[in-house]
């Protein structure tokens, strides 16, 4: 019967797991770290401060868009150009300027500038089509000096 002497641990041995184990640590960190800037869409607001020093103007803003009781619905027809349905009261409104964005969610995609033309019976269309994805619109409406903002996520 042959027996194996047992080899003994040796600082080597420690050097090598040590090292091993803090590479691991360190792919994964540099790994996580890159996702998290490549897809980082930038910040809500640059200076919460700043922000903060609004809020009531944005409030009082947000009240009188509610009190025109305007109804608007945004989606995409089927040549991807977008669609705004704006009607008051169950009553279609006519008179509606709007201009908008088309921003890409994770700002991989350029920023599109929307302009709208009059179909009829309340109803926008774009005169660009946007490109296949997810899109985060930002609308602007104005019927003489009611003025309308809203976001909406179109796909």
């Amino acid at each position: 019967m042959i027996t194996s002497k047992p080899r003994a641990f040796t600082g080597w041995h420690m050097t090598t797991i040590l090292v091993s184990f803090f590479a691991v640590v360190m792919a994964v960190n540099f790994t996580m770290a890159r996702m998290a800037i490549s897809s980082f869409g930038g910040t809500v607001v640059d200076n919460s401060y700043v922000a903060s020093q609004n809020y009531n103007m944005w409030l009082k803003a947000a009240d009188r868009q509610n009190r025109l009781g305007w109804h608007v619905v945004a989606r995409l027809d089927a040549e991807r150009h977008v669609r705004i349905l704006v009607d008051s009261k169950g009553a279609a409104l006519d008179d509606i300027q709007a201009i908008g964005d088309a921003l890409h969610p994770l700002g991989r995609e350029e920023d599109h500038a929307l302009t709208f033309v009059s179909v009829g019976n309340g109803e926008l269309r774009s005169r660009e089509a946007l490109p296949q994805g997810r899109w985060n619109l930002q609308l602007s409406l104005r019927r003489n000096t009611d003025i309308f903002h809203m976001r909406e996520q179109v796909q």
